[in-house]
């Protein structure tokens, strides 16, 4: 292993060796490879997430009302953003409406 590189699993503990230029006097630390596994932070912030949701929060409920939101946006239009529209979707930008998304 590098002595610059990250700790993995399995991997003896090992000190981190110092990087950079070495320390201009006494007392003044050196700089040390740092890593922060930021995947418990990431649990932890999903934990509060769905916590805000509350225990009655219907993912497929919402699917729904976000298509339906979908639909009567792009309802209605005249017929050059109806142009449009349909240029957007052939060229990827928007999806087709009614696509067989889970939420239809």
């Amino acid at each position: 292993m590098s002595s610059h590189g990250p700790i993995l699993p399995g991997e003896p503990d090992e000190p981190a060796a110092p990087i950079g230029p070495a320390a201009d006097g006494p007392g003044t630390p050196a700089l040390v490879d740092w890593t922060v596994d930021l995947g418990s932070h990431e649990m932890l912030r999903r934990t509060h997430v769905l916590a805000a949701l509350g225990s009655d929060w219907d993912p497929i409920a919402a699917l729904r009302g976000e298509e339906e939101a979908s639909e009567l946006l792009y309802s209605g239009l005249n017929g050059e953003q109806q142009r449009l529209y349909d240029e957007l979707v052939s060229a990827g930008v928007l999806p087709r409406r009614g696509g067989g998304h889970a939420a239809a």
